[in-house]
């Protein structure tokens, strides 16, 4: 039985006295897709960044691709793609001259480059291939490295935040690229985000780290399915801290969580609930301005397992 695509076992890195990734524990199966979930300063790059043997551990082990990050780099180095937040792009070059040294780089023969380089097509603006980098939107940039993480056809690859700064289009497109290569080639792919709606539309299990450690780990579904079957949001005027006393203690209810006007509460009896709820809401002294219920999101999980929300990035 081949090694997983990624093994840790109490990985560490601190930078003096900050402890950035605190004894993670994590496998990876071959052919996943595994979402790593956090906000900005979680540790998700530097978690990324030992894994791609940029940066050495401070204690722990990890193994990639069945090598040691540290005692195999090079192995290791052999047999990813990385595309990290900052493309390591030369504005010197045509956007197919990216490409073609990306893949002498690693070795591929003249016949290979001219195999490979239409594979990975579908992610760039194919019509900017001949311009020079230096004229790339950064959109334009951010596709192009991600083609180059895959033109030496890798057994796993490493996107860090790979559609920060894309628009919906790109966005669509690099997911819609990111799955064909998971289903049809069997791609690993090792996906860091601090987008919720990414995570739970591209990865087939995520690793909720906050403040360096993992406190969460399972599919999307299992993941919101622990939190209950359901929660009830409420928009109110006037002080939600009486609205949230005031549905607390109501039969049924989970959990009650307050953000900025509104009362999330959660169930798992939303629809025999909703009634009570707007009764206690209308005698706690608040207005309710709106009043819906919906399903878990990765957000909740994030709540129930942290403490504090993780919003969409440019949401309020």
């Amino acid at each position: 039985m081949s090694p997983p695509a990624v093994r840790t076992d109490g990985l560490v890195r601190r930078f003096g006295d900050i402890v950035a990734v605190d004894g993670v524990d994590i496998e990876v199966a071959r052919g996943e897709i595994y979402g790593f979930l956090g906000p900005n300063g979680a540790g998700k790059s530097t978690f990324a960044r030992m894994l791609c043997t940029l940066l050495v551990p401070s204690a722990g082990r990890a193994e990639v691709a069945g090598f040691d990050v540290v005692t195999d780099a090079l192995a290791v180095r052999l047999r990813i793609g990385v595309a990290l937040q900052d493309a390591a792009l030369d504005d010197k070059l045509t956007g197919l001259e990216q490409l073609a040294v990306q893949a002498r780089v690693y070795g591929l023969r003249r016949d290979e480059i001219r195999t490979r380089i239409p594979a990975v097509l579908p992610l760039v603006d194919q019509g900017a291939l001949g311009r020079r980098i230096g004229t790339y939107s950064g959109g334009m940039r951010r596709r192009l490295d991600l083609a180059a993480a895959l033109i030496h056809n890798p057994e796993i690859v490493f996107f860090d935040e790979p559609t920060t700064g894309l628009d919906p289009l790109s966005r669509a497109t690099v997911w819609d690229e990111v799955r064909r290569l998971n289903q049809e080639h069997g791609l690993t792919v090792f996906l860091t985000t601090q987008y919720l709606d990414e995570a739970d539309a591209l990865a087939d299990r995520v690793g909720i780290i906050d403040h360096g450690r993992l406190v969460a780990e399972d599919t999307p579904d299992e993941l919101k399915r622990a939190l209950g079957s359901d929660v009830i949001v409420a928009q109110v005027a006037g002080d939600p801290g009486l609205a949230r006393d005031a549905v607390a203690g109501l039969a049924g209810v989970t959990g009650v969580e307050v953000i900025d006007t509104e009362v999330i509460i959660r169930t798992d009896r939303g629809g025999q609930l909703l009634s009570p709820v707007a009764v206690a809401l209308d005698g706690s002294g608040c207005q309710v301005v709106e009043l819906a219920m919906r399903r878990p999101t990765l957000d909740d999980v994030f709540m129930e397992a942290t403490g504090g929300h993780l919003r969409e990035p440019g949401s309020s």
